[in-house]
Formats: structure tokens, C-alpha cells, sequence
């Protein structure tokens, strides 16, 4: 075996495979928010919570992943979720802010309105 395909512990094998499959789990569950959800401000908040879990959850079982079979902590994954950790929640937020004032309605104007009638019970 070359370096490159050591074998990782029975104990890091499972955590990261189950760490891939939650993220994998929360990008689902966040696609379908997007796909699902009725208005902008909804389909704005679920993938945007969900796929920043995502990408961590995958960042997270990576570093671990290298971590155990080098022997040595891997900042390139530290780094990237950093990035993603901080630049997520301000580009939703700053698409929130624009659709406002495109709108030219303040937060709670949006938030009393009420929704269409044609819309099934179940989804309001």
C-alpha cells in the first residue's frame, strides 16, 4: 500500500461515514426546503440553514478523515468552513435586505401579510 491509502480505525471509518450522511441528509432536506417552501423569504432560510450544516458536516468528516490518516491537523478544511461559516449567513441576510427594500415594505409588513387563498390550508 502506498501512503496515500493507509487504513483508517473502524472508529473513524464510522464517525466519518456518519457525519457524510448527515450532511448529506441536511443538503436534502435543504433542497427540498428550496423546492417545497412557497415564498422568497421561506425558500431563502431553509437551503441557506440547511446547507451551511451541510458543507460543514462534509468539511467536518474530511478533516477528520486526513487528520487520522496523516497524523497531522488539516487547515484547509478549518479554513473553509470559517469562510462558509461567516459568508453564508451574510449573503442570506443581504438578499433579505434587498428583496425588502425592492419591495419597499419594512419586516413586519411582509411578516402581516397574509397568504394567498387559492394556497391549501396545510400550507399556511
Amino acid at each position: 500500500m502506498s501512503a496515500g491509502s493507509a487504513e483508517l480505525p473502524l472508529w473513524a471509518d464510522a464517525l466519518v461515514a456518519s457525519l457524510l450522511v448527515a450532511a448529506a441528509a441536511f443538503a436534502l432536506i435543504g433542497s427540498f426546503g428550496l423546492a417545497k417552501l412557497s415564498d422568497f423569504f421561506s425558500r431563502l432560510h431553509g437551503p441557506t440553514k440547511a446547507a451551511t450544516l451541510g458543507v460543514g458536516g462534509v468539511l467536518l468528516a474530511s478533516s477528520i478523515h486526513f487528520g487520522v490518516r496523516d497524523g497531522a491537523v488539516s487547515l484547509h478544511e478549518i479554513l473553509i468552513a470559517v469562510f462558509v461559516f461567516f459568508t453564508a449567513p451574510v449573503s442570506a441576510h443581504l438578499l433579505a435586505k434587498s428583496a425588502l427594500h425592492l419591495a419597499g415594505r419594512s419586516a413586519e409588513a411582509v411578516a402581516a401579510v397574509p397568504p394567498p387563498e387559492d394556497e391549501p390550508a396545510a400550507r399556511r
